[in-house]
C-alpha cells in the first residue's frame, strides 16, 4: 500500500506520537497540576482557574456517586457551551460514568430515541428544556433529571457546594471503558451510539496538537469555543484540545455573529476551531464593519467542506491561516488534517494525522484499493476509531473491518498523499455543521395524512454547506403547500433539520424493485 503523505514527515509533520494509557480525567489533572491558576474557562465575562475548576467536577463527582452513580452508567448532557458542560463531564467521567451526548435542540421523539437506547440514569439538563424531558421520562430509565440555570440557583449550583461526600478511587482502563456516547446516523439508519474510549479521545486530544495548525503555546493558547461542546468537533478539537495544553476555553453559548464579534474584541482568542457557516458569516459582518482579528494565531476548519473562495477571503481578513480538516464522530473526530509545515492545499482534508493510516478502496467490494486519483470509500485505521456502536454487533461489523474504519464517505487521493472528499455513500446530510439524517425527516413527513411518499436530499449551498430538500408525492385529490409542510416539521424537528424547501412531484424516480431512486434526485436539484 502507497503512503505518499510520508514525504511531509521529513518536513516537520509528525508520524508517530507517544499516547499514554490513561484517563481523560488524568489528562486534565495533569494540566491542574502544572497550571493551577490560570484560567481554564471564560464565559460572558466570568473566569474559572484550573484550581477552581477542579473543585466544582468533585463536587459535582461527588453528588454524583451519592445519587448512585457508579463506573458504566451512562449520565446524559443536555446542554450549550457553558462551565455546567465543562464541570458534568469532567465529573462523570472522573467516577467512570459514561457521558452521553444530547443537542439540545432535539424535539420528543430524538430525545425519547437516545435516552431509551443509552439507557441513561440521569440528566443534566438547562432549566428551559426540562418540559421536554419531563415529556419522556415516564419511557425511559431516567431516575434523577438535574436543571442549570445559566444566571440563577438551580440543583446543579447546589450540587457544586456540596463538600466532604466520599467518592471511590474508580479504576479507568482507558483502552476498554467507553467515556463518551456520540449519537450519529453511521452509514445507514437511525442515529447510533458511537463508544468512544478514554484511550480513543486522549490519543485524538494528543494527535491534535501534534498536528495544530501553529504551535500551540502550552498554558496560554485561548480558545473561541463556538462549535457545540455535544458536538464531537467541540469536545475533541475545542475542549479536550485546550484544557490538555493548559490554555483558556473561551465559552459562546451559541452562534450569534455580533455576540461572537464582542468575545473576539474582549476576550482576543488565539485559535479558533469553526464551521463553514461561522466563517462565512464573520467574513459578511467585517464587510460592513471591520472589527480586530489581529489576536487569530490560526483557525481551523471542521465538520464540512470549506469553499475555497471563503478559505482564501479569511485568510486575507484576518491574516491568519485557516487549515482545513476532517474528521467523524466514529473516529473521535479528527483523522485528516492539512500538515502543519510544507504546502495546504484548498480543498482538500489534507494528510492523515499521526498513528493514523488512510486508504481509498472500491466502494462497491470494499478492498481493492484504488489508484491514484480514483474515487472510492475513504477507509481508516488509527488509535482515535471507536471502539463500536453501542448494542449494535451488526452495525458495528459492517463498519470495522479487520482494524479499518469504513467511513462511507467517496474520497480520491492525490499524488502527494492529499485526501479529497468528493460525496457520500451515506446519505447524510451536513447542513451548518450538523450532522442530518433523510430518514428521520422522512419519517416525520410520512406522519402527515397528506402525504403519499417522501424523499429526503441535500442540495448544495454557499452559506449552510448544504440544505434540506424535501420531494414529497401527496395522496390523490390532496392539496398541500409548502409552508404548511415546513411548519408541521418544525413542530417536530429540531430547527436545522428542517426541510428548507419542498417540491410536490407526481411520482418518485424509482428502481424495478421499488426503491427511490435518490442519487437521481440529487442530480436533478444540485443545481
Amino acid at each position: 500500500m502507497e503512503r505518499p503523505w510520508l514525504d511531509y514527515v521529513a518536513k516537520g509533520n509528525p508520524t508517530e506520537i507517544d499516547i499514554p494509557e490513561v484517563s481523560l480525567p488524568q489528562l486534565f489533572n495533569e494540566s491542574v497540576r502544572k497550571y493551577p491558576n490560570h484560567q481554564a474557562v471564560t464565559f460572558l465575562g466570568k473566569t474559572y482557574s484550573y484550581k477552581q475548576l477542579e473543585q466544582l467536577i468533585k463536587n459535582v463527582a461527588s453528588s454524583l456517586y451519592n445519587i448512585g452513580i457508579q463506573k458504566g452508567d451512562r449520565v446524559a448532557l443536555m446542554l450549550p457551551n457553558c462551565p455546567q458542560y465543562v464541570i458534568s463531564y469532567y465529573a462523570a467521567l472522573s467516577i467512570g460514568a459514561t457521558v452521553v451526548q444530547v443537542n439540545p435542540m432535539y424535539k420528543s421523539s430524538e430525545l425519547l430515541h437516545v435516552l431509551n437506547d443509552s439507557e441513561a440514569e440521569v440528566i443534566i439538563v438547562l432549566d428551559n428544556l426540562v418540559s421536554a424531558v419531563k415529556e419522556v421520562e415516564s419511557n425511559t430509565s431516567l431516575s434523577t433529571i438535574i436543571n442549570v440555570s445559566i444566571e440563577s440557583d438551580s440543583r446543579f449550583n447546589t450540587l457544586t457546594k456540596e463538600k466532604g461526600i466520599p467518592t471511590p478511587i474508580v479504576e479507568i482502563n482507558p483502552r476498554e471503558d467507553v467515556a463518551v456516547l456520540q449519537y450519529t446516523g453511521g452509514t445507514t439508519g437511525r442515529s447510533k451510539g458511537a463508544m468512544l474510549t478514554h484511550y480513543n479521545l486522549v490519543a485524538n486530544t494528543l494527535q491534535s496538537y501534534a498536528t495544530s495548525a501553529i504551535k500551540m503555546k502550552l498554558g496560554e493558547e485561548r480558545m473561541l469555543t463556538i462549535s457545540p461542546l455535544f458536538h464531537v468537533y467541540g469536545m475533541t478539537s475545542c475542549m479536550n484540545l485546550t484544557f490538555y495544553t493548559g490554555g483558556n476555553l473561551i465559552l459562546v453559548p451559541k452562534f450569534d455573529v455580533e455576540l461572537v464579534v464582542k468575545v473576539i474584541e474582549q476576550a482576543k482568542p488565539t485559535i479558533f476551531p469553526g464551521v463553514p457557516t461561522m466563517f462565512i458569516s464573520l467574513l459578511n459582518y467585517y464587510k460592513e464593519k471591520k472589527f480586530d482579528l489581529s489576536s487569530l494565531r490560526t483557525c481551523t476548519s471542521g465538520s464540512a467542506p470549506l469553499p475555497v473562495e471563503i478559505l482564501n477571503q479569511f485568510n486575507d481578513t484576518s491574516g491568519t491561516k485557516v487549515s482545513e480538516g476532517f474528521g467523524l464522530s466514529e473516529a473521535s473526530p479528527v483523522t485528516h488534517r492539512n500538515p502543519i509545515t510544507g504546502i495546504q492545499k484548498p480543498g482538500s482534508i489534507g494528510i492523515p494525522i499521526p498513528n493514523t493510516d488512510a486508504k481509498i478502496v472500491d466502494s462497491i467490494n470494499g478492498e481493492e484499493p484504488m489508484p491514484v486519483g480514483e474515487v472510492g470509500e475513504l477507509v481508516i485505521k488509527g488509535p482515535q476509531v471507536m471502539k463500536g456502536y453501542w448494542n449494535m454487533p451488526e452495525e458495528t461489523n459492517q463498519v470495522l473491518r479487520d482494524g479499518w474504519l469504513y467511513t462511507g464517505d467517496l474520497a480520491k487521493m492525490d499524488q502527494d498523499g492529499f485526501f479529497y472528499i468528493v460525496g457520500r455513500k451515506k446519505e447524510m446530510i451536513i447542513a451548518s455543521g450538523f450532522n442530518v439524517y433523510p430518514i428521520e425527516i422522512e419519517d416525520v413527513i410520512y406522519t402527515h395524512p397528506k402525504v403519499l411518499e417522501a424523499a429526503v436530499i441535500g442540495i448544495p449551498d454557499k452559506y449552510r454547506g448544504e440544505t434540506v430538500k424535501a420531494v414529497v408525492v401527496l395522496k390523490e385529490n390532496e392539496m398541500l403547500s409548502e409552508k404548511e409542510l415546513v411548519d408541521f416539521c418544525r413542530d417536530r424537528l429540531a430547527t436545522y433539520k428542517v426541510p428548507h424547501s419542498v417540491e410536490f412531484v407526481k411520482e418518485l424516480p424509482k428502481t424495478t424493485v421499488g426503491k427511490i431512486l435518490k442519487r437521481r434526485l440529487t442530480e436533478q436539484y444540485q443545481n
